[in-house]
């Protein structure tokens, strides 16, 4: 017993601990709904008010069609039934006029809320740094701040919804039943706390069965996907993933299945037992309400009203219960969102920013900068240093792993280095506003998002702001290669690219390549990285793309990666990297004469090229891609 106690003590100060959340979610309701909240709390209040005037209502339609019968003096004596019989149906009616408009307002007041938690998660995903998504922790906070945290404000809604409703309803019952004896609004109240108990018990332990297996749900959803989406469809049919995936997701659903349904079996033995004790003290009683109605101390009205009111009231308990459980448990979910929109990024704006230097004049700078990826021993840059002088093609070219693409992260202040710095001028990266800095440079990222919408929209994608017209677009996609292909779709730059939605057009890996190259080319930055311009291109497009590359980049600041010696040829300065260092530095001539990494691999390169013996001019550097 002393167990139990505890562990009662131990739920209700959970329960109270969940108070701010239920604070802050109201706050958020009336935010995004004011007068659709209201207009619910005015319908809830008239819908909880409503039965206790159905019970007065049959007690006296009870009690004067018991006195018409035993004065049997004609249709006369019933004057006094007929209108309260009118008015019994008529309550009957406005209860469900009053439902339909509760239904209503709620349908919008859910729209409104889930509109507006739905705009705090993108802002703070949005607002988050990218090394969160580096972390197995951030996914299952974001996954339950998404599929459980978006819907449960509204759950809660409701359930506050029916605990004001069926609260005032209660009161007005157990006022109903208190000139009877006080016993029996205790009674009522009594019968119902079992239940509670068992409800409180259940909602926690559902909790935390939620959160134990966040990451297997998470896992559910990641072998759905690759047995449904297109982008894994062609590999699974080739090696035949597809049976091997249909088992580890059913194996997953199937624990998942089997310990919910063990859950649901404990809650409906300990529902059984509750509600046992429940009926037996409702029997209690009735019973002695029909010992008192023998005795002619109550009318059959009084029994009429008893048992309705009886009977509503421990229905009413029951529904007061589960709204305060669903309460309980929601204030519980509720807490996974407001810890991540709680969260904080460690990369955010100075306290005092100052101006970004526009155009470029010294260059950019990396100081001593070293860096390791969140969960990573390894430092993907140690100690590094490197000048990109203002307005010149700088190449960095390396194996995979050597740090080339953590340049571009760390200088679009995506992460920042420690210890070290990133100089604009020498101006510390840090000193900048971030929207500010970013808008100084354009990037193509080695895997530009494929943006299931128009050519021309995935064009100025590059920046919204820009009010360059019709021309300037066709421009952008002249420059990078794109005009000749968007020219042959079935509506030009107006044509819906992507296989999402109805009458899309797919591109080639190289299309979509030369498009974002047109995205990043919108962008009027004094800066432009490039990450592997050329990597889906065939040789021609490739060959035709560099032919126009250092007129396009003149007047900028061009920091380019890249695994092709064709491309890097035609920067200023290239720099070999190697496990997070600059090797090897000079131009394109410069570093074949020192005989060291780039000029090996550019001989081991061209000894490939020339045994297929190409012809005709420009064509060297159209094989040497491949």
């Amino acid at each position: 017993m002393r167990d139990h106690l505890a562990l009662a003590r131990a739920r209700l100060a959970l329960a109270l601990a969940q108070w701010p959340y239920l604070l802050r979610t109201l706050g958020m309701v009336w935010t995004a709904a004011r007068p659709w909240t209201l207009a619910w709390i005015g319908l809830l209040i008239l819908q909880g008010i409503l039965p206790v005037a159905t019970v007065y209502l049959t007690r006296a339609l009870v009690d004067n069609l018991v006195l018409a019968l035993e004065n049997q003096a004609g249709w006369m004596a019933y004057g006094t039934v007929l209108p309260l019989a009118g008015g019994l149906v008529g309550v009957l009616l406005l209860t469900r006029l009053l439902a339909y408009g509760a239904d209503f307002v709620r349908t919008a007041q859910a729209e409104l809320v889930t509109d507006h938690v739905s705009a705090l998660i993108h802002d703070q995903s949005m607002a988050v740094d990218l090394s969160f998504y580096e972390r197995a922790e951030y996914y299952d906070r974001l996954y339950r701040a998404q599929y459980h945290a978006l819907e449960r404000p509204l759950i809660l809604l409701e359930s506050l919804g029916a605990v004001l409703q069926n609260g005032l309803t209660l009161v007005a019952m157990a006022a109903v039943l208190l000139p009877y004896g006080v016993g029996l609004p205790v009674a009522l109240v009594a019968s119902s706390l079992p239940a509670l108990y068992v409800l409180l018990e259940h909602r926690y332990r559902f909790h935390c069965w939620r959160l134990k297996n966040t990451e297997n749900e998470r896992r559910t959803w990641y072998y759905n996907w690759l047995l449904t989406d297109r982008e894994p469809a062609a590999e699974l049919r080739m090696f035949d993933l597809g049976p091997h995936f249909q088992s580890r997701f059913q194996s997953l659903r199937r624990q998942l299945r089997n310990e919910r349904i063990r859950l649901a079996w404990d809650q409906g033995k300990a529902e059984a037992v509750a509600g046992t004790g429940s009926l037996l003290i409702m029997g209690g009683a009735l019973a002695w309400m029909l010992w008192k109605v023998m005795q002619g101390l109550f009318s059959l009205g009084d029994l009429a009203l008893f048992a309705q009111a009886f009977q509503q009231g421990q229905r009413l308990m029951g529904t007061l219960f589960e709204s305060l459980g669903d309460i309980y448990s929601n204030s519980l979910f509720l807490s996974d969102l407001f810890s991540f929109l709680a969260l904080k990024p460690a990369v955010a704006d100075p306290e005092k920013p100052v101006a970004v230097p526009t155009p470029l004049r010294q260059g950019i700078r990396f100081d001593g900068v070293t860096f390791r990826y969140p969960g990573s021993a390894r430092a993907a840059l140690k100690n590094f240093h490197l000048e990109i002088p203002a307005g010149q093609i700088v190449a960095i070219v390396g194996a995979n792993g050597a740090g080339k693409s953590t340049l571009i992260r760390l200088l679009c202040r995506f992460y920042d280095p420690d210890p070290g710095r990133i100089l604009l001028d020498d101006v510390d990266l840090r000193c900048f506003r971030l929207q500010e800095l970013r808008r100084q440079i354009t990037v193509l990222f080695q895997e530009p998002i494929r943006y299931q919408d128009t050519a021309r929209e995935n064009i100025v994608l590059g920046d919204r702001l820009a009010v360059n017209g019709f021309p300037a677009v066709q421009a952008a996609a002249r420059a990078a290669g794109a005009d000749s292909f968007i020219a042959g779709l079935p509506h030009g730059y107006e044509t819906l690219l992507g296989r999402w939605f109805k009458e899309g057009c797919e591109l080639s890996g190289g299309e979509w390549q030369r498009l974002a190259l047109a995205r990043a080319y919108w962008r009027l930055a004094p800066i432009l990285v490039l990450d592997e311009p050329t990597s889906a291109m065939d040789p021609w497009a490739e060959h035709d793309w560099l032919q126009r590359f250092r007129r396009l980049a003149a007047g900028r600041t061009v920091l380019m990666i890249t695994h092709r010696f064709t491309t890097a040829m035609y920067a200023d300065m290239i720099h070999v990297m190697e496990a997070g260092q600059v090797v090897e530095s000079g131009s394109h001539d410069q570093l074949l004469a020192q005989g060291g990494r780039y000029a090996r691999s550019w001989r081991q390169q061209m000894q490939g090229v020339s045994d297929l013996k190409p012809a005709g001019p420009g064509a060297l550097d159209m094989v040497a891609g491949i």
